[in-house]
Order: structure tokens, then sequence, then C-alpha cells
């Protein structure tokens, strides 16, 4: 799978490929609410410094989940941005019931391209594992 994208639309495939256990998407859940909860916290009780705990409730949930349960390397390491932005579009897929769908439709994708490029390699500009597009909306 390439890591070049040139938009968020053409990196969230690759940001749900790399969460498809269920198990690291409820990581990544608690995470996400861990952070959202300090954040409520740190702007109820006037306490900004609660802030510096939030990195370590999303990152910690979600790092677990790639490295113990998905056994890849995070996004964030090479797209911060679009990463953290994946997980709250994750985080409210998963709470509208939308995220089980988008998995769904970027595995089959991800089958489809490979028993379509399968044998030909990168003979048409095209990394044998890369995802076609859905779009997070």
């Amino acid at each position: 799978m390439s890591d070049r994208f040139e938009s968020f639309e053409e990196f969230w495939p690759h940001y749900v490929h790399e969460h498809a256990d269920p198990r690291n998407r409820k990581l990544h859940f608690v995470g996400t609410t861990g952070v959202l909860a300090i954040a409520a916290t740190a702007a109820i009780m006037r306490r900004p410094k609660l802030l510096l705990a939030a990195p370590l409730a999303g990152y910690g949930c979600a790092w677990v989940g790639h490295f113990f349960v998905e056994k890849n390397r995070p996004a964030t390491f090479t797209h911060p941005l679009w990463s953290l932005r994946g997980d709250f579009v994750m985080y409210f897929k998963m709470l509208t019931g939308q995220m089980e769908t988008e998995v769904s439709e970027a595995t089959a994708a991800a089958q489809n391209h490979a028993r379509e490029t399968n044998g030909q390699g990168r003979s048409h500009g095209v990394a044998p594992n890369a995802t076609a597009t859905t779009h997070p909306n």
C-alpha cells in the first residue's frame, strides 16, 4: 500500500485497512473517549495542564491496539494529522454504527484489487495491495 496520499479521502481506506480488527477499533474508541473526557474535565475545572494527559490516554490505547492486536505500525508516525482526523471519523462512525460497513467495503475493495492485479505487480503503476477509495462521509 502506498504511503503517498494527496488527500484525506485517499488516506481513509488505508486508515480503515489498518484498523480491520474490531479489538483495535475498540481500544481506539476507549482512548478517544478518554481524550474527550480529559478535555472536558480540563475545560470545566479550568485546569489546562490536565490536557497533558490526553495524548497518554489516546495514544496509549491506540498503540496497544496496533502493536499487540493488529500488529502493524500506527499511521500517526507517517501521517499524524490525517491519522488524528481518522481517529475522530472512526470514533463517530462507531458511535453511529457505520464503521463495520466501512471495514467491509475497504476489505472487499482490497481483495478485488488484489485479484485484479494478481501477477501484474506494479506494471500499471499501482501497488499490489492498494485499496480503492471509499469516502468517510
